[in-house]
């Protein structure tokens, strides 16, 4: 590995702050209410108490209202991303060329992500980042974390513990399927 490698890496971690930026930007200007989720929700929270322990992401996941679909699209398209579907997945790709891992992925409020989850995700509740972009609140988030259960959500949940953010005082607040698999993280931290 050489200094190529690093500056590889830098490029990758630079191009999804872009996309982030260039896809919230647009939506902003069109006054669509949306939330960013996902991974990079999970780093603006961590960042709020530790920069140093943000994790990176491939994509840029958002909440929007199923009602905002086509303006979300128009708006989107006009800031150069090319719609697609994957996995039954709305995504957004960086043009024709743009891969779908590293795409836009749409999420929306108030609708199961998959047919197997118990609930569906939350409304769209917001705080505003620095970077001037809505992220989801804190406990939406976790939520949805919970919800999806995969392992790279589990360990995002594992980061807010880690940061003091999520702690067991959260456990009689959410629905018990929520809450079961948040005594789980608790207890068994290290997996």
């Amino acid at each position: 590995m050489g200094v190529e490698v690093l500056a590889r890496m830098e490029r990758a971690v630079l191009k999804v702050r872009e996309r982030l930026l260039q896809a919230t930007s647009a939506l902003n200007a069109a006054r669509i209410a949306y939330a960013v989720v996902g991974g990079n929700a999970v780093a603006s929270w961590v960042a709020t108490i530790d920069a140093g322990a943000v994790r990176t992401t491939r994509d840029v996941d958002i909440l929007v209202r199923r009602a905002d679909l086509d303006a979300v699209t128009s708006t989107l398209e006009a800031a150069g991303f090319v719609r697609g579907e994957l996995l039954d997945v709305i995504i957004f790709r960086d043009g024709p060329e743009g891969k779908p891992s590293e795409a836009v992925h749409l999420l929306f409020a108030g609708e199961k992500v998959r047919p197997d989850h118990p609930l569906p995700a939350p409304e769209i509740v917001t705080i505003d980042d620095p970077e001037n972009y809505r992220v989801i609140a804190l406990e939406p988030l976790v939520e949805m974390k919970l919800l999806l259960n995969r392992r790279k959500d589990q360990v995002h949940v594992l980061d807010l513990i880690g940061m003091g953010l999520v702690n067991a005082t959260w456990l009689p607040k959410l629905p018990p399927v929520l809450a079961e698999r948040l005594q789980a993280l608790l207890d068994s931290p290290e997996g």
